[in-house]
Parts: C-alpha cells; structure tokens; sequence
C-alpha cells in the first residue's frame, strides 16, 4: 500500500513539473522590414546660403538666434537648407526652402 500511494505522489509530482515545463513561452523573434531613407544631406557654409534664406534668418522670428551650422538636405520629394540656430543654451534645426520658405 505504502508503494501505491507513494508511486501516484511521484506521478503526481512529475505531471505538474511536466505541465509548467510546457507553458514556458518562445521568444519574440520580429521579422519587420526597414528601408533605408534617400536622404541626403551636404554641409553647406553659413556664407554660401541663398540670399533667401539669409533673409529668413534675419527676419523677426529669427532674430534672437543665431545660425551656427546649415546642411542642405535633398531627398526624392523634397530639397531644402537644414539650419541649426542657438539662442542661449537652446538649440533648434529650422528648415527652410531656397525661397526663404519654412519648411514643416
């Protein structure tokens, strides 16, 4: 009798063992797709800037910061000049078209 019930315990014990073993889940393996952007961007000197967008720069909403690097940047729907601009300790990017245009 002593072997009975101490045998349906071991079973028992290995059948709950077996169904926790079975619930361990799988990792999440993503299989999402990037492409790559066709942007491109090219240094250009704060001095080389169309007169355009010089004259944004200068205009009243700019007028507190001051331009301190300009990238222009071309992808296939769309070209302008990415210009950073400080005031302080604050730093913004400020994307204008070469008709002095912001850019959103």
């Amino acid at each position: 009798m002593k072997k009975i019930i101490l045998s349906a315990a071991a079973v028992a014990i290995l059948g709950i063992s077996a169904t926790k073993a079975s619930t361990i889940t799988r990792p999440y393996i993503s299989t999402n797709t990037i492409q790559q952007d066709s942007t491109q961007k090219a240094t250009v000197k704060l001095t080389d800037l169309p007169e355009a967008v010089k004259t944004t720069l200068t205009s009243d909403e700019f007028k507190e910061w001051i331009p301190s690097a300009a990238f222009l940047v071309k992808s296939k729907d769309a070209e302008y000049y990415e210009v950073q601009v400080t005031k302080g300790q604050e730093t913004k990017a400020v994307k204008i078209d070469k008709y002095g245009k912001p850019v959103s």
